[in-house]
């Protein structure tokens, strides 16, 4: 399943974040706003989510066509971006209990879940 959301990564969140509106918190909370909106769902287990990060609008052509696809590796961390997306879908991710997580650059942003096939 493919969704049109750009990925963001679950906030560090203090008491205070109830009253002080910090822009991470903020985006955060869109974000979770827009995952139930269009009813983003994902398995307890066999998943792989597959996080487009968009390019920045200042990076030339030739580096936008060089980097499609590629791997993204530097911040957000993949484990705050699959944490993020699994606190907006699931009021307890207790029950998740297996699952992948890749982060790659993109023209848009993206969330592509890919259920995964076990064989025994």
């Amino acid at each position: 399943m493919i969704y049109n959301i750009t990925p963001v990564p679950k906030p560090r969140m203090t008491q205070r974040d109830r009253w002080a509106k910090r822009k991470p918190v903020l985006n955060y909370l869109a974000f979770k706003d827009e995952c139930k909106l269009k009813g983003v769902t994902i398995p307890e287990c066999n998943y792989h989510v597959i996080f487009v990060i968009p390019m920045p609008k200042s990076w030339s052509n030739k580096k936008r066509a060089e980097m499609k696809g590629k791997p993204h590796q530097q911040r957000p961390d993949k484990d705050n971006l699959e944490k993020g997306l699994l606190d907006a879908i699931f009021d307890e991710d207790c029950r998740v209990w297996d699952g992948r997580a890749t982060k790659i650059w993109g023209e848009t942003g993206q969330i592509i879940i890919n259920e995964i096939e076990v064989t025994q």
